[in-house]
């Protein structure tokens, strides 16, 4: 081997041409040279795993390809094949780390990152264990982990039946490294092993298998049930319990039409304990007609018979549409003075690829565009903001209204309308980026051009249609368009379109609503959420693939108005998905987004998606409101109950509803049988 040669340990493609580098050390003298040649070759290095074989592969096939036409090809099918298994295996390795990290924050209190890798996990168990763990890897050990806590702050349970128990000695393993393995190899390859006498120094004991041994079973089961009541949440929060008045209360002119039926359904508010009710102010009925004329008598009248329940209010400011498959008979759409604008004006409303205009909401590129009659959309949502505050406002000092809601988007979410089922959309299916009326094109060609690259004012040719799978598209696909440089572009001026109409909006709620609290709802978009794209998340405004937080900037916004985060939860099982074609992970999304809110000191409620709940349901829905095993005692500031229908309807499963509110207020002391 030649000792001069600099270049030895590089790792050389067969199939790539080698490029000649400059000799760094050219200004030292060389040794003579062994051997005939004045200009050695580098010596390459035996390619290893995948190289190795796509190298035996390449030599075949060159081989091959004298002797046979077809053989070329076969191998190359053969390779795709590999290809594809390759994914497969790399999709389940990432869904059973999704768990393993799970069970470590949920049951071991182990503060792992949310893009925590295998390094931070075997770090957090060699700390708890009691080694120390440097910042560049360096593992050893000092002393034996201290007895009295945990290293994460966790105290010990000290269990009577670990009394008396012969404790037994036992050698611990001890991580070793084999410094012969190259710097590659490291990453892939932890050596452990039991040491015996050359290893005395690191002995500890571990009671761990001499209790186990020394316990009775029926001892050890008596002490299992006496330490878990998995049904009791006296322990935890009172969280009250909101519940969302139903539509149709209030008809399109802004009467109040069934004053019996609203006193109706309080009362059976009241008798289920409830602390308040939500009612939604719907932007196309009180400016229906004409740009600033608002009628508030039909809410005025109901808000009075609220008061005389005592039951606290919460208002929507809802500046989008209702109707749709959920809402019966009751259609609410935009204000008819604008939608006559939108028949000329076609840009003002979101719209897709193919030109579809969304109704839905207004374009967040008309924010600060002069197209209402002289006001942009922001000066819009603000004067109506402003004659409520200025209507109502004995109420809110005598503290009847509590906190009022901001609707930013599609269903009162911060979100695009990208999962619109009028248009055509059906889970589970990715959806389409909403960004082609004409002002946020112009938005983006000004980013487009502050990047320096004009010729990315554009959106993605090969995002798919509204049902498209990420498998099916060039752009959410694995290796994908979304992780190039133009992808990224993109997402970023995407999302943080999203993120700016946030802020400008919460910066004229705060001022319209001062000392009042802002609440903030945030959606749940949870399938395809365990592949690496995301897809569905980034149609929705939210850059958050499995290489980006997309959740911490809006969060960031959020936090700089003092708002409440409240959270669409689904209420699906925690498990139980992983043959599901939507890869869908409901506990991974809910996650990362509570406790990313609660890293940033949000305050954080909850609302549950328009679906009747069973038992378990319900269960589910409390444990994520109330985390039994969250070391800083985090929980919901309030929950807000959305009926399908109205309570006196009869839809809904009282005995069921009553044990959930119950749980919530930690009334619930055992089991309850269904």
């Amino acid at each position: 081997m030649n000792t001069n040669n600099s270049n030895q340990d590089l790792l050389i493609n067969p199939q790539q041409t080698q490029i000649p580098q400059p000799d760094p050390y050219s200004h030292l003298p060389h040794p003579v040279q062994p051997g005939p040649s004045p200009h050695p070759h580098p010596q390459t290095r035996r390619p290893r795993g995948f190289a190795a074989t796509a190298a035996a592969a390449a030599s075949a096939d060159n081989t091959s390809a004298v002797s046979s036409p077809n053989a070329s090809g076969k191998g190359k099918r053969e390779r795709e094949k590999e290809k594809e298994r390759t994914k497969l295996r790399e999709r389940h390795r990432r869904a059973i780390t999704s768990r393993m990290l799970t069970g470590l924050r949920q049951y071991g209190n182990f503060p792992l990152p949310a893009r925590a890798d295998m390094n931070d996990v075997l770090a957090a168990l060699a700390r708890e264990a009691g080694w120390t763990v440097e910042t560049d890897g360096t593992t050893y050990r000092q002393s034996p982990p201290p007895s009295h806590t945990g290293s994460f702050g966790v105290r010990p349970v000290e269990s009577p039946l670990l009394k008396n128990c012969a404790v037994k000695e036992c050698q611990p393993s001890v991580l070793r490294i084999d410094e012969s393995l190259s710097p590659g190899s490291l990453d892939s390859m932890v050596i452990s092993e039991r040491e015996n006498s050359r290893n005395e120094k690191y002995t500890s004991t571990s009671p761990i298998n001499s209790v186990i041994e020394c316990l009775d079973a029926d001892q050890l089961i008596q002490d299992v049930h006496s330490g878990m009541h998995q049904n009791d949440f006296t322990e935890n929060s009172y969280v009250p319990v909101y519940v969302m008045l139903a539509n149709g209360f209030i008809n399109n002119c802004c009467q109040l039409i069934d004053p019996q039926g609203v006193r109706q359904e309080l009362s059976h508010m009241k008798s289920l304990d409830v602390d308040g009710v939500v009612v939604e102010c719907w932007w196309g009925v009180v400016e229906a007609w004409s740009p600033q004329k608002y009628a508030w008598s039909g809410y005025r009248e109901l808000f009075n018979i609220i008061q005389e329940f005592k039951l606290k209010l919460q208002v929507v400011m809802a500046f989008h549409e209702y109707g749709g498959t959920d809402s019966g008979d009751v259609l609410i759409s935009l204000p008819q003075w604008v939608l006559e604008i939108g028949k000329d004006n076609q840009d003002i409303f979101f719209t897709d690829r193919e030109g579809r205009r969304n109704t839905e909401c207004l374009s967040w590129g008309i924010d600060k565009e002069r197209v209402l009659k002289g006001r942009t959309g922001i000066e819009v949502y603000f004067d109506f903001m402003r004659s409520f505050r200025t209507e109502f406002n004995d109420l809110f000092t005598e503290g009847l209204i509590t906190a009022i809601e901001i609707g930013l988007g599609p269903s009162g979410e911060l979100k695009y309308p990208s999962f619109s089922e009028r248009i055509g959309w059906r889970y589970p299916g990715i959806g389409e980026f909403q960004c082609y009326d004409k002002y946020s094109q112009q938005n983006l060609r000004k980013a487009a051009k502050l990047r320096g690259h004009s010729f990315w004012a554009r959106g993605p040719d090969n995002a798919g249609q509204y049902n498209s799978r990420p498998h099916e598209t060039g752009f959410f696909c694995e290796r994908g368009d979304y992780d190039s440089y133009f992808g990224r572009f993109f997402l970023h001026w995407y999302s943080q379109s999203l993120i700016d109409h946030a802020d400008n909006v919460l910066s004229l709620a705060s001022f319209a609503f001062e000392d009042t609290k802002i609440i903030i709802k945030v959606p749940a978009v949870y399938w395809w959420y365990r592949t690496a794209s995301h897809a569905a998340e980034l149609t929705a405004g939210y850059y958050n693939p499995t290489n980006q937080d997309g959740y911490s900037p809006v969060f960031e916004v959020l936090k700089k108005h003092s708002v409440i985060m409240k959270f669409v939860c689904s209420g699906l099982p925690l498990s139980g998905f992983e043959n599901d074609e939507a890869l869908v992970d409901p506990e991974g999304l809910s996650w990362q987004i509570l406790n990313s809110a609660w890293d940033r000191g949000l305050t954080v409620a909850g609302v549950n998606m328009l679906a009747c709940y069973d038992r378990e349901g319900y269960r589910r829905v409390v444990e994520m409101a109330k985390p039994r095993n969250d070391p800083d005692h985090h929980h919901f500031s309030f929950f807000v109950y959305q009926q399908p229908s109205a309570l006196a309807q009869g839809t809904i499963c009282f005995p069921e509803l009553d044990y959930f509110i119950k749980c919530m207020h930690g009334e619930i002391t055992g089991d309850l049988v269904s």
